[in-house]
């Protein structure tokens, strides 16, 4: 039979209830207040060989499911059950409960500003509440945690509610759109027939009068010169290239060149086949 991880007392036996993390060694530390409003410091509890540390234990993160007990019109199923996210520090020995973290806000659980393994746990019992200071020895093992604690928010809505209060809140000199809903945007597309006329400072202007002060011939040259490719330069009397000689020219001219060519001799081609050469 499921018991409830706070109380001890029996659940209902629809009740559903999952080991979300455990780690076999965690250390447990009594922490001082934290000195900011940032967080906490975990250097501070490790300080002077470790005299803070109160506790080694082993660490459950347990998640309770309670289905209504009467059946809804809803169609929302997660709507009419109870989802609750509980961290159990235990006696690794005896399995005794040591104490008890209600994940009831993403506050319960702070991940500490100079490290990545601890982290401020607050702890409730005979109802009080206690800080506690927590540590991994391994870093995949602080890092499974957080994975954890992040499927609980999601579990427990707590990310949906971040989302919709950050959407509801507005700062200030900020209008949300329920304020204004007379407010339309403005159409500043050009219509059928309209044109848009840009001032280049004169330049337009200077440009017609220079072309007004040129005579009749300059403007004909220069609208002749637009429209017309200028000869290369010395095309006036420079004679024309000779043409390509042919085919049967170059073959001449390679044969020619074959049988005025020396060939090298058996020497100068490094072997010696002579008196005192190799072979006699």
């Amino acid at each position: 039979m499921n018991t409830d991880p706070l109380t001890g007392a029996a659940l209902p036996s629809s009740a559903i209830q999952r080991v979300l993390f455990i780690a076999p060694k965690v250390h447990v530390y009594q922490i001082p207040p934290a000195t900011s409003t940032k967080g906490y410091q975990a250097s501070t509890w490790t300080a002077n060989n470790n005299k803070l540390q109160i506790f080694t234990a082993r660490l459950r993160i347990i998640e309770t499911s309670i289905p209504a007990p009467e059946p809804s019109s809803s169609s929302d199923d997660e709507e009419n059950e109870k989802v609750s996210t509980t961290i159990l520090l235990e006696d690794s020995k005896s399995g005794d409960l040591f104490a008890a973290a209600p994940y009831t806000s993403p506050r319960a659980v702070e991940q500490a500003l100079d490290s990545s393994r601890f982290f401020a746990i607050t702890v409730v019992g005979e109802g009080r509440k206690a800080v506690l200071g927590m540590g991994f020895e391994e870093r995949s093992e602080a890092f499974d945690f957080s994975i954890a604690l992040q499927d609980a928010r999601k579990a427990l809505g707590f990310d949906n509610a971040n989302n919709n209060s950050n959407n509801n809140t507005s700062g200030p000199g900020r209008k949300s759109q329920k304020e204004e809903p007379g407010a339309q945007q403005r159409d500043f597309s050009l219509k059928e027939g309209e044109t848009i006329s840009i001032n280049l400072g004169g330049l337009k202007a200077r440009g017609r009068r220079a072309a007004a002060e040129k005579s009749p011939d300059q403007r004909q040259s220069e609208h002749e010169a637009l429209f017309s490719i200028a000869p290369p330069p010395g095309a006036g009397g420079a004679p024309l290239l000779p043409p390509p000689p042919s085919a049967k020219s170059v073959k001449e001219e390679r044969r020619r060149s074959r049988q005025n060519f020396e060939q090298p001799t058996a020497q100068e081609l490094g072997f010696d086949d002579g008196e005192f050469g190799e072979f006699q």
